[in-house]
């Protein structure tokens, strides 16, 4: 319980760090509406105008948008990662144009310390852009200052250096750059007193920018690296500086006396002349952005199910082997231990067979599956051991020998007759409760008598009481007709001497059998075998 809440706890700091980092990103580029960014299919260079900057844009606009480029306006140093971050996430296809312009005005500062602290901040904002900007952006810098009081009237002059490969060269509208050097020697007499002093002037803001801007940049300072610009450039225009600003103040110690002001125009130009000499790197769009995170969540899902893949086939391989190890070390021995174990083995058989002809799972796809290798094994050890056949037990069945009912011809029939006499049914009844039709047995009854008179109608005449009682019995017990047999055998099977009386009226008799034959008596219904308890019941009557 305690740990849940840890975790709840944890993950509701997570999310409200998150949400004030977004706040507060929201709040700094809230100035910036996404009106003033430019599109996402723009060409040109960005730029992000730090430092002192404002001179460059109107003063209701934080944009100026020009056929190279598009500068946006950064109001502070705290303000630039945050429209990096803000950037990389709304028009992230833009990064690679992405440049930071650090504009330098020093007669708008009066303090070297605050100037070079103002500075440092704005290095250490750039340092972390790097994160959203996938290293560091292209840093250039402009330094603007008013021409000397005798170029107060001429167009602004440019002075460029790109990576110092060339030195200092002038920038000339329309006809290209030109060495500082021929720039002053080609121009003729009514220029040569401007170019001269611009030259001069030029070469003052040269020892100025290197003790001021560019040792702070090619010195390593903590965790700010040294960071060489990828061009500078230098413009003689009217800035409305403030008094005794750091100008001032470097032309005093040079000359002794301050440099009147000149009246500021509307804006200073944009260092245009630059934009086509900045590195440029390969950006991505949105749907690059878009595609790219399909294709990483992609493969982290096809790398979770090719692991899932391999976990589920291993294990399937382990308990595979388990059983046949377990299998292979029983010796048979007792027989059940080994038995049952391969009867796992038959389960685990039947299921990789069904895999085999139905296809396997989905949890052990991905070109993974191991079942198949498996088959010839577990097949192998089932066939290479069998129980041993415990004979079964004889049951001898013990058939007792057959015994006949005896009826009394006298007490059934008058003599002479064949017709059951008027009393006789209860004589039957009690003599013939153990006749019961059964499945397989044939009830013979057979009639007899003793030698007096014809032997031929003595036949007939036991044939005939023989018949009698079977239709007796048929009638009685609803028996099928089927399962008797009738015989009349006269005088031919005494069982006594006819000599004596007492003989004859033993010869004279009705005798009823059960017989076994497998396809008498077939009662519709009774599909029940004899039982041993069914073999035939014999009872004497007389």
């Amino acid at each position: 319980m305690a740990l849940s809440l840890l975790v709840v706890l944890a993950c509701g700091v997570m999310l409200w760090r998150q949400w004030l980092a977004t706040h507060v990103r929201h709040e700094a580029v809230r100035s910036i509406a996404d009106g003033s960014l430019p599109p996402e299919d723009f060409q040109g260079a960005v730029i992000l105008v730090c430092g002192d900057g404002s001179p460059l844009f109107e003063a209701a606009s934080r944009h100026r948008e020009t056929r190279q480029g598009w500068y946006l306006q950064v109001l502070d140093a705290e303000q630039l990662p945050l429209l990096a971050q803000h950037l990389s996430l709304v028009r992230p296809a833009l990064i690679s144009q992405v440049s930071v312009l650090l504009a330098v005005q020093p007669e708008r500062h009066t303090g070297a310390d605050d100037f070079t602290q103002s500075l440092r901040g704005w290095l250490r904002a750039a340092v972390q852009c790097r994160p959203w900007f996938s290293g560091l952006p292209p840093i250039w810098t402009v330094t603007w200052v008013s021409p000397p009081g005798a170029c107060a009237g001429e167009e602004p002059a440019w002075f460029v250096s790109v990576n110092n490969s060339a030195g200092l060269q002038v920038y000339r509208p329309g006809q290209g750059n030109l060495p500082l050097a021929d720039w002053i020697t080609e121009s003729d007499a009514s220029e040569h007193l401007t170019r001269l002093s611009q030259a001069l002037w030029l070469d003052s803001l040269l020892g100025w920018q290197a003790s001021m801007v560019d040792s702070l940049l090619a010195v390593r300072q903590g965790e700010l690296p040294a960071q060489k610009p990828c061009a500078q450039a230098f413009c003689m225009a009217p800035v409305n500086g403030k008094s005794g600003n750091l100008w001032q103040q470097h032309i005093t110690d040079i000359t002794a006396l301050a440099p009147a002001s000149i009246g500021l125009a509307d804006t200073l130009p944009l260092p245009e002349l630059l934009l086509s000499c900045l590195p440029r790197r390969r950006g991505i769009s949105s749907r690059m952005v878009f595609w790219r995170w399909v294709g990483l969540l992609g493969g982290v899902f096809l790398a979770l199910a090719m692991l899932a893949s391999f976990i589920n086939n291993q294990r399937l391989i382990r308990s595979v082997g388990d059983h046949l190890a377990l299998y292979h070390r029983l010796s048979g021995e007792p027989p059940e231990p080994k038995f049952q174990a391969q009867q796992h083995l038959r389960a685990d058989a039947r299921l990789l067979d069904d895999w085999l002809r139905r296809g396997e799972p989905l949890r052990y796809r991905m070109g993974l599956y191991q079942g198949g290798r498996l088959i010839a094994p577990v097949e192998t050890a089932i066939s290479d051991w069998a129980p041993s056949q415990t004979p079964p037990p004889v049951i001898n069945k013990i058939v007792q020998g057959l015994k006949t009912i005896r009826l009394d011809s006298m007490s059934l029939f008058d003599s002479g007759q064949s017709a059951l006499k008027t009393g006789s049914t209860k004589m039957l009844v009690n003599s013939l409760v153990g006749i019961k039709a059964r499945p397989g047995w044939l009830i013979v009854v057979a009639g007899h008598t003793d030698n007096t008179g014809n032997p031929k109608l003595n036949q007939t005449l036991s044939q005939k009481r023989a018949e009698a009682v079977r239709d007796w019995m048929r009638d009685t017990g609803d028996v099928p007709e089927s399962c008797f047999a009738v015989q009349g055998y006269g005088a031919s099977r005494p069982v006594a001497t006819n000599d004596t009386a007492e003989g004859r009226a033993l010869n004279r008799r009705v005798e009823i059998s059960l017989v076994p034959q497998a396809d008498a008596c077939q009662i519709p219904g009774n599909t029940l075998a004899p039982s041993q308890d069914d073999d035939a019941s014999q009872h004497n009557g007389e």
